[in-house]
């Protein structure tokens, strides 16, 4: 998996704040600096003051200001499954690679028995991994060699069948159906600073799938980059408090 920012609202804190102060400005913030939209904000300099009034909007639940700046990242390698759950999100945009215009005639299957095109469950390899409806998930090192042969195999053969079915003339979006789940795809996803808090408090939680908590991270790691009060903030004091930030 690969997470990359393609694109974002520059200085988006700067725009949360002065749309928070503009609810409560008798003056109209488009005609003042921002200097003067913070002034009455507890701080010594501008990002004192940005830290407090952003700190002061998460705790009292005032969300709307976060709504304004937003984000773009492309996903590269997430399963269909995860893809399926991260696009239940709807207030999230989303591009999705198609598997109708996008064949993979070319791909050797030994390479897919290496974790090319389809992503493989850490519990295909790791025999400790312990799954959500699991209670130990340790078994024996042979089972284990096992599980991982059936399992590369499995989708070896599956990625055979697609291929011959392509050369048999069956059009790729009929040939996917034989394809497994796991199957990698690239998406494009948008959203505001508001959604992501929302999604990191349903898909960055404990109980969430492994790949789409993976996701999630990595997604968080750039908007700390990219927004990094409002989530430092947010992974000190919020994360993990479910749906407390519902659309």
């Amino acid at each position: 998996m690969e997470v990359q920012l393609l694109e974002a609202t520059e200085d988006p804190e700067q725009v949360i704040c002065t749309a928070a102060r503009n609810d409560y400005s008798e003056a109209f913030v488009g005609d003042q600096s921002f200097a003067e939209t913070m002034e009455e904000i507890e701080g010594e300099d501008i990002e004192d003051r940005k830290e407090t009034l952003i700190g002061h909007l998460l705790d009292h639940g005032h969300f709307g200001p976060f709504e304004h700046p937003q984000a773009t990242v492309a996903v590269k390698g997430i399963s269909r499954s995860c893809m399926a759950q991260i696009t239940r999100h709807r207030h999230v945009s989303f591009d999705v690679q198609s598997m109708r215009y996008v064949s993979f005639d070319d791909v050797d299957p030994d390479d897919v028995r290496e974790g090319e095109m389809v992503v493989t469950p850490p519990s295909a390899t790791d025999p400790d991994w312990v799954g959500r409806n699991q209670q130990t998930g340790r078994v024996g090192e042979e089972t284990a060699e096992k599980r991982e042969e059936v399992f590369s195999e499995a989708v070896a053969d599956a990625v055979e069948s697609y291929q011959e079915l392509l050369e048999l003339g069956m059009p790729p979006e009929d040939a996917r159906f034989v394809l497994p789940i796991g199957t990698k795809v690239n998406v494009v996803m948008s959203m505001n600073a508001r959604m992501l808090m929302h999604v990191a408090d349903m898909r960055a939680a404990a109980d969430a799938q492994w790949e789409i908590r993976q996701l999630t991270e990595n997604i968080l790691d750039l908007a700390e980059e990219w927004c990094p009060i409002t989530f430092e903030y947010y992974d000190e004091h919020m994360k993990n408090r479910k749906n407390r930030l519902a659309p």
